[in-house]
């Protein structure tokens, strides 16, 4: 008998092109998640403040507003900044990547798509939303470094009395950095520990969000060690 997901599961599809919006609805529908979909970008950001989704799903290249745009606007949303946000493209260039991941996206999927092998990456990228935490077991709820504060309970991070907006990938790398200060972690750990197995992401995503992590931090907090990896020093 196969197995549905849970209702809880909700998606949101914003794609400029409705036969390609009501060809992934259905296939998802199929899987007992819950749907909407819009043409328009501001609309679609609108209706996933009320629809409250586990997954947003964006097309890049659309009119008014281009999925970029729409998810910097996603990650600087109070309501939407945590939800997962996934780029539909055809575009698959190196350095639209990164623009998406510099603007907080959590993954890619290139279309054309086959309907088993999209519905495959969804259930992939659910089923890592709640894994993909680092293990904060045994760390403080208040990690304190000099002027920077993060509240892991909270997901709150302060540099002196200014609150730091991170997108949740940013703040789960830093909090996996930060509860072991001087420990070098191997891109492979960073990789399995924030991204996982199952969803698959570019080779210049680690450094993207270390990057990122820099420009509202400073400098001074997160260390390459050349050939291996990060760590966190203080």
């Amino acid at each position: 008998m196969k197995t549905k997901q849970k209702m809880s599961d909700k998606i949101v599809l914003i794609d400029d092109e409705e036969d390609i919006l009501e060809f992934l609805s259905y296939n998802l529908k199929k899987e007992g998640y819950q749907v909407i979909t819009h043409t328009n970008a501001k609309a679609g950001i609108d209706a996933a403040r009320k629809f409250d989704p586990d997954l947003i799903v964006l097309d890049i290249m659309m009119p008014e507003m281009d999925g970029i745009e729409a998810c910097r606007i996603i990650r600087e949303d109070n309501v939407l900044k945590n939800k997962m946000v996934v780029f539909l493209t055809a575009r698959n260039e190196d350095y639209t990547q990164i623009a998406g991941f510099d603007v907080g996206a959590d993954d890619f999927i290139t279309k054309p798509i086959k309907p088993r092998v999209f519905v495959s990456r969804i259930k992939a990228l659910l089923r890592r939303k709640n894994q993909t935490v680092p293990d904060t077991s045994g760390v403080p709820s208040n990690l304190i470094f000099g002027e920077l504060t993060i509240d892991t309970e909270k997901h709150l991070v302060y540099l002196g009395e200014n609150e730091i907006q991170l997108p949740r990938k940013e703040f789960n790398l830093l909090v996996y950095l930060a509860s072991k200060p001087g420990k070098v972690f191997t891109r492979e750990q960073i990789f399995e520990n924030i991204w996982g197995d199952d969803v698959i992401v570019g080779d210049r995503t680690i450094d993207v969000h270390i990057r990122k992590l820099r420009e509202k931090l400073g400098d001074k907090y997160i260390k390459t060690v050349k050939g291996v990896g990060y760590k966190f020093d203080f």
